[in-house]
């Protein structure tokens, strides 16, 4: 099992969009996890980090190695749930982690702050829906409190296969 790891979690920022883009580009190009087929810029993907400022119901956290060059080894989002605005009080999260940052922790300090930072907030639930298999997701959900509401059977082609998208629910505040 890989060594646990001291992370340090803040708020993502403008410098972080490169490394942040290159992480969501590998689950595009080499997993079903998202359901982006076409790798993205970060000037395309700028947008997508606006959306998220420091305070607020939608923010981006981001975990960096300790020391000086802090690597960035993953981020945690919570976004609008949908848009029309009786959806306003749910948010959904996700977790994305660079390669080889799985099984150290990187994942649960980026929740653990996200939900620490959502506690003030004005939101009701969180929803997070994750593409089967995937045994890590579904643990880390679980760990924080979500429960399994449902499945979107064969809900999404991507690489000539269809896959099922398990969805799970936190009550928050």
């Amino acid at each position: 099992m890989p060594e646990r790891m001291n992370v340090q979690v803040s708020p993502g920022k403008e410098a972080d969009l490169t490394a942040l883009t290159e992480i969501y580009n590998h689950y595009i190009r080499e997993t079903p996890v998202t359901f982006d087929v076409v790798p993205v810029t970060p000037e395309e993907r700028r947008p997508w980090l606006l959306s998220h400022p420091e305070d607020g119901p939608y923010r981006l956290m981001v975990a960096r190695a300790p020391g000086p060059a802090g690597e960035i080894l993953g981020y945690a989002t919570s976004s609008p749930f949908r848009a029309k605005a009786a959806y306003s009080t749910s948010v959904e999260t996700s977790i994305y982690l660079a390669a080889g940052a799985g099984g150290r922790g990187v994942g649960t300090a980026l929740y653990r702050r996200l939900f620490n930072a959502l506690e003030g907030e004005d939101v009701h639930r969180a929803y997070a829906g994750v593409t089967l298999p995937n045994e890590a997701s579904i643990r880390i959900h679980q760990r924080f409190g979500f429960r399994r509401i449902g499945v979107y059977e064969q809900v999404g082609r991507k690489f000539g296969v269809y896959h099922d998208v398990a969805w799970f629910e936190k009550p928050l505040n």
